[in-house]
């Protein structure tokens, strides 16, 4: 049960070459356009000829009455424990065997340090840490480079490893819209960044060219490598989620470091707070606190405007934010707020549909050529003076809208407190580091 990431990995690593097993398909879920492929037998191996299928969730409950299923895998991430085990209740029910595989039989060893930056939810800012933490490296006269949690929804065996190093890199791939979101930023920095499919392949090509590995996590999933330092990134503004989420609470538990990102959206009780639970609870690990620091293009351009907010798809779908930086800087900056969900178009009506929880914001949702026509129709149908966008990416160029467009963006303060942590970790692993 996937969602085209930790599930082909955990293949990949623990069944391809097992003749012991016989995987009958996969589950798609969160991600659309997954279901309705197939994994490729180029990726899949000897065992697998004709590939194996890939299937949307809902059509579960009927693969398990109709084929002799000994056992489910579950392998995706940003899942309550209350949806995880009605899941699991009705995989049990079936008959079936639910299974969870751990950190000890999917993460691969490496032989360049490994720092990973995840989280307990997504939309934590784990972007901007692992931004830093590459500042860091390359200020320390290393090179870094960083390998990205999979976002493989194109054509799989084309993806099995992918290196991008320009922006040019990322149109020869047909990069979705989640996926710019996530390199360019770095490419702009002038660190590389490897994806992919088969992880063991693209940890060789990775360790080939950085000295140093950056993990940048997706949503709120443990790291396919063994890391030498591992940052875990709390959201207060959503304390509650920070232990009744799969697999967030394995990094709560797992962690080097607990970052409390975004402490100047909530008040300092809160901060306290929350830090003595970490503290009592999880007292392993060392506790930061770090804001998120917002910067708008043209703030004062805002004021009194009807603005369309455009937020970070993943952030504010599956990771329940009703709203992210864009909102915060729009309400902040006295913008008026335009609602675009009675102007949604297609499968972004859909998101609406499918998310009740979002508020009013656009996500950036472009994860197939209609997808994005639907985003741009979107936009087009919206009474607004200008768009705010909270994406890292150019999505004027991507939509082709006339409007307007100013982008904020949003970075983690704190290098004082993570710079000693990530330099002396890379001083223990015997890189030759300043004092």
């Amino acid at each position: 049960m996937g969602a085209a990431g930790r599930d082909f990995h955990n293949f990949n690593v623990c069944f391809r070459d097992d003749p012991n097993y016989l995987i009958r398909a996969f589950t798609a879920a969160q991600i659309p356009y997954t279901a309705g492929r197939t994994y490729p037998a180029s990726l899949a191996g000897e065992l697998y000829p004709d590939g194996i299928p890939i299937i949307d969730e809902s059509e579960l409950a009927s693969l398990l009455a109709g084929e002799q299923i000994d056992e489910v895998v579950f392998a995706y991430s940003d899942v309550s424990h209350e949806s995880l085990m009605h899941k699991g209740s009705a995989v049990l029910a079936s008959g079936s065997d639910f299974r969870l595989i751990g950190p000890g039989a999917s993460m691969l060893p490496s032989r360049r340090p490994v720092i990973s930056v995840c989280a307990v939810r997504t939309g934590c800012g784990k972007s901007g840490l692992s931004r830093l933490v590459c500042r860091i490296i390359r200020g320390a006269g290393l090179r870094p480079v960083v390998v990205r949690h999979p976002m493989p929804y194109g054509d799989l065996a084309a993806q099995a490893v992918q290196r991008f190093g320009t922006l040019e890199d990322l149109a020869r791939a047909f990069c979705t819209i989640e996926e710019r979101e996530e390199y360019e930023p770095h490419l702009a920095a002038g660190v590389p960044v490897f994806a992919g499919v088969d992880y063991a392949r693209v940890l060789l090509a990775a360790e080939d060219e950085g000295e140093v590995i950056v993990w940048d996590g997706g949503n709120n999933d443990f790291p396919f490598f063994r890391s030498d330092l591992q940052f875990t990134l709390l959201d207060p503004t959503r304390v509650g989620d920070s232990s009744v989420f799969f697999p967030g609470e394995v990094n709560l538990l797992r962690a080097d470091v607990l970052v409390i990102n975004k402490c100047n959206l909530v008040s300092q009780q809160t901060i306290r707070q929350l830090r003595e639970v970490l503290q009592e609870s999880y007292g392993r690990a060392q506790v930061l606190t770090t804001d998120s620091v917002l910067t708008v293009d043209d703030p004062g351009a805002l004021r009194g405007k009807r603005v369309l907010v455009v937020e970070d798809g993943p952030s504010v779908t599956h990771g329940g934010l009703p709203g992210g930086a864009g909102l915060a800087a729009a309400r902040s900056l006295g913008a008026l707020v335009v609602d675009p969900r009675p102007f949604a178009a297609g499968s972004i009506a859909k998101a609406y549909r499918d998310f009740p929880h979002l508020g009013p914001v656009l996500p950036a949702l472009g994860y197939s050529a209609g997808q994005l026509a639907d985003l741009a129709a979107t936009v087009a149908r919206v009474p607004c003076d200008l768009m705010l966008t909270a994406t890292p990416i150019d999505l004027a160029s991507l939509i082709g809208t006339a409007k307007r467009v100013l982008r904020v963006s949003y970075e983690v303060s704190a290098e004082q407190d993570i710079a000693p942590l990530v330099l002396g970790a890379l001083r223990r692993m015997g890189l030759p580091v300043p004092a």
